[in-house]
């Protein structure tokens, strides 16, 4: 086990505290990634400048069991060259340097050392960040979002598949057991089992760009590439006066570049909408034939239609009958007071199985675990 350099000042704080959840995690600790930016949020609040703080941080959210917590020991004593819990209050840890913060952004020069309450307002900005709605930001506080999504980490849904693999239990393997069997010459010995393997899930994004969501249109797109740089099965296409289909474009390493691509390749980016016409054409040309059959399909939309709010919950409804689950998401779904009184949004409800805000990184988390438990 390596334990970071003491005299390794300019390693970021967040590097060195993601570096000892990951040891953890090696070490037997179920860490994950919701853990450790829950870890990450809890030292934060209580400081850098405490290491007892930090120590019963991680004790608090990396752990879940008796046993969790003599690992947390071990590790922390050995990561941060402190000592077990109950000896001796631990040294000051590495990370608190005047180099750096948890925001991962050095303090201008001659600064000196890092005022804790410093530490303790970006951690609030950023909180407040997180639940500010997206139409209302600067240009700035967008640029700033934007470095937030690369903290989401979208999860694929999972179904049952057909093959099955070897397991400590469920079902007989009768093949295998056999097999073993004969190789002892008949002798007894050991029932094989088997248990149906699990597949992930494919996740269909359709992101109306129309004028009525142009506030959003950017933010949602880094969502789905988010998606995309995930490794998650996702398929993404956006609705306007037609239906786009913009998955190559997304599937570029860099987001920047990736957003551009896709800005190129959509002809009606705030321009008008039709709905129910664009999710005829998706079902038509390919949800029925295999894309929407069985997959999760997320719709971001706030319900705006120009033709008739029938025919948009008419293709809503052929939408339900293929996919696992339809996920809606209207922006105005956060906002204090909404009610969903327009017609769109009325017309489809009945067909829809998840009916969620999307108008906040905040929500743009829920809405993740939301489709990863589909």
């Amino acid at each position: 086990m390596s334990r970071p350099d003491v005299r390794d000042h300019v390693r970021p704080p967040e590097e060195v505290l993601v570096g000892f959840a990951r040891t953890l995690r090696a070490a037997g600790v179920h860490v994950t990634a919701d853990r450790e930016r829950t870890y990450l949020e809890a030292v934060a609040a209580v400081g850098l400048d405490d290491p007892g703080g930090v120590y019963h941080a991680g004790r608090a959210t990396l752990c879940s069991s008796p046993a969790d917590l003599e690992r947390h020991d071990t590790v922390f004593a050995e990561w941060f060259g402190g000592t077990r819990a109950g000896t001796k209050k631990p040294d000051p840890l590495p990370l608190m340097t005047p180099q750096a913060s948890l925001s991962g952004e050095e303090p201008p020069p001659g600064s000196g050392t890092e005022d804790p309450d410093t530490l303790h307002a970006q951690a609030s900005r950023t909180e407040v960040l997180r639940e500010r709605d997206v139409a209302t930001l600067s240009r700035r506080e967008r640029e700033e979002l934007a470095r937030l999504f690369g903290t989401l980490r979208p999860r694929a849904p999972r179904r049952r598949a057909h093959r099955r693999e070897p397991s400590p239990r469920g079902t007989v393997d009768a093949h295998r057991t056999l097999r073993a069997t004969l190789r002892r010459m008949g002798e007894p010995g050991e029932v094989a089992w088997r248990r149906r393997t699990t597949r992930p899930r494919r996740v269909v994004l359709l992101v109306d760009v129309s004028g009525s969501m142009s506030a959003y249109a950017d933010a949602l797109i880094r969502l789905c590439h988010t998606y995309c740089a995930a490794g998650v099965p996702t398929e993404v296409f956006t609705l306007g006066t037609r239906l786009t289909h913009v998955t190559r474009a997304l599937h570029q390493r860099d987001v920047d570049r990736a957003i551009v691509a896709a800005g190129r390749a959509i002809p009606d980016w705030s321009g008008g909408t039709r709905l129910a016409e664009g999710l005829k054409v998706f079902l038509d040309r390919w949800g029925r034939r295999g894309m929407a059959r069985g997959a999760v399909v997320v719709v971001f939309s706030d319900g705006w239609e120009r033709d008739r709010p029938e025919a948009l919950g008419e293709q809503v409804r052929r939408l339900h009958a293929v996919a696992h689950r339809v996920v809606w998401v209207n922006p105005h779904r956060g906002r204090a007071g909404y009610e969903p009184v327009q017609g769109g949004i009325m017309a489809v409800l009945p067909h829809v199985d998840d009916f969620v805000a999307g108008h906040s990184m905040a929500a743009f988390e829920q809405l993740t675990e939301v489709v990863a438990r589909a």
